[in-house]
């Protein structure tokens, strides 16, 4: 027993100890949202709704979870940091069992709202804990070490969720979080001490009259409509509906209050002039493309593979499982050079492997095969630990240690944000081209060209030979064409997906280098 110990003082736990033990709740968290995705369809069979009706599953989650983002800074500092993680996991591991014993649409909806409230507090305690856990030259290991639960949950998500839904019942995709949640709340009670700054009990900032209301009504209109209109928008067409016409009215209206009030307060909800500086803010926009190609990459394929080549949800899956294992693999790389190298060129790297790997996927063919699949998914994977980790570390450079629980909550939300709008983004562009390529291939189905002609000649002769009559072959062997023309614009339309998300990463290079140089080995200090 240590001296420190055996006097009572605070006693000295391994930080890598820590980091585990913060990971396994972000580990549950990210993995249950990227399984909820799979299992909507036997979701809405279950309760009886339609697909658009149980896609508010996700939607009431991420509504949640934007709203209590940026209030997890101040919670945290009320309650204290390591009191309300404890009680974020214990909210979100007891709304995934409602949720498994949930009876209708409207009563699971209701249990993810609380789930959302509960997973949105977890990302900001953990990485503000890291960062008073570890010295600056070691951060980047030991953002490693908790990226690995936030890059590999996604990519292992798929398969897990397509395995329970194809051999077990979709109830089981929130069961399996219990044990997972009972864990983080015993390691986490057993070996995370509280936070010394918990014991200024005179803080007015934590202070009950001091919580800014206001402040909190305001971002979460905000960003509560702004995910509304993110993840109903493609499927309401857009600013053709009225509906998403008020959200995205009430989300601009909050977002221009919002703003001015949070500068003119004392004690701001959300510091928003770490916005304004060069390095936060340039990590700001670095983390909402990270999030926009992680979680769009991650349902591109998948959704190929499955919709057009006929895989199963569990060989969807396993089509990125080896991504995984690429990223646990990088993931250490990545963290020793942050150490080293500064973060800016490593952003940059990043960027430059993923856009290659996006630029990599225009060359889909009809016959694509599944090592195709997987090696473009393990090329993209290599490059996300260069992003997550470097951008991680380089927002806490120059921060007061009072500045780690805003920073965190802000980075969380460009993530989350990021992902939704690159949801967003990728879903519009695959409908649209793919209206622009059916029309223009419908334009050679006519008489006059003679390769259509013969291409329907050659199907109705088939179709003769497999014993249909002549007038029935023809109107089989056109339906055929049909389909061949839909599956080509399908196709193309994902290629052209994949050319837009090589070109945003393409046009963020540059912006890597904007960031700050840090002093490697030491860093900034709280």
């Amino acid at each position: 027993m240590s001296n420190d110990a055996k006097a009572g003082g605070p006693r000295k736990i391994n930080p890598w100890l820590i980091a585990f033990i913060v990971s396994i709740a972000t580990f549950m968290e990210v993995l249950d949202v990227s399984i909820a995705n799979v299992a909507l369809r036997h979701i809405a069979g279950s309760v009886g709704a339609s697909y658009d009706e149980a896609t508010w599953v996700l939607t009431s989650y991420l509504i949640a979870n934007a709203v209590i983002l940026p209030a997890s800074a101040w919670l945290s500092s009320m309650v204290g940091r390591k009191k309300f993680y404890m009680f974020c996991v214990a909210l979100f591991t007891f709304a995934s069992f409602l949720c498994g014993i949930a009876w209708s649409l409207q009563s699971l909806i209701f249990f993810r709202v609380l789930q959302g409230l509960g997973g949105g507090g977890l990302a900001p305690s953990e990485q503000s804990i890291l960062a008073d856990a570890f010295p600056a030259e070691k951060r980047g290991s030991a953002f490693a070490v908790y990226g690995l639960a936030v890059v590999v949950a996604p990519t292992v998500g798929p398969t897990i969720g397509g395995a329970i839904t194809d051999y077990s019942t979709w109830h089981w995709i929130f069961f399996i979080n219990i044990p997972m949640g009972l864990l983080s709340l015993f390691l986490v009670g057993t070996f995370v001490d509280a936070d010394k700054k918990e014991k200024t009990k005179n803080d007015p900032k934590r202070s009950l009259w001091n919580f800014d209301l206001v402040g909190f009504l305001l971002v979460a209109l905000c960003l509560g409509a702004l995910e509304v209109v993110l993840d109903e928008g493609q499927r309401s067409d857009w600013f053709e509906s009225t509906f998403i016409i008020v959200f995205a009215c009430l989300s601009a209206a909050a977002f221009a209050v919002f703003v001015p009030w949070e500068l003119s307060r004392k004690y701001p909800l959300v510091k928003v002039r770490l916005l304004g500086t060069r390095q936060f803010g340039m990590c700001f926009i670095m983390m909402l493309v990270t999030g926009g190609v992680l979680f769009s990459s991650i349902q591109l394929l998948p959704q190929l593979v499955q919709n057009e080549f006929g895989y199963d949800a569990t060989l969807a899956g396993l089509s990125l499982s080896p991504g995984g294992f690429v990223t646990m693999m990088m993931m250490p790389i990545a963290g020793y050079l942050t150490g080293k190298v500064q973060p800016k060129y490593l952003i940059a790297l990043g960027l430059a492997i993923i856009g290659f790997s996006m630029w990599t996927l225009t060359g889909l063919s009809p016959d694509l095969s599944f090592f195709y699949a997987v090696w473009t998914r393990m090329f993209t994977a290599a490059g996300l630990p260069f992003l997550f980790i470097p951008i991680t570390t380089a927002s806490y450079a120059g921060l007061k240690g009072g500045d780690t629980s805003q920073a965190a909550g802000l980075i969380n939300i460009a993530r989350n944000l990021g992902g939704s709008i690159g949801l967003a983004m990728v879903q519009t562009s695959l409908q649209q081209r793919q209206q622009f390529h059916q029309s223009r291939l419908v334009e050679n189905a006519v008489p006059s060209n003679i390769h259509f002609q013969e291409s329907l000649r050659q199907a109705t002769i088939f179709l003769q030979s497999s014993g249909s009559s002549a007038t029935d072959a023809m109107h089989r062997a056109e339906a055929l064409v049909g389909q061949v023309i839909l599956k080509q614009a399908t196709l193309l339309s994902y290629i052209d997906t994949f050319w837009v998300m090589a070109v945003v990463c393409f046009i963020a290079f540059p912006f890597a280098f904007l960031l700050r140089s840090i002093p490697l080995g030491k860093g900034p200090q709280h």
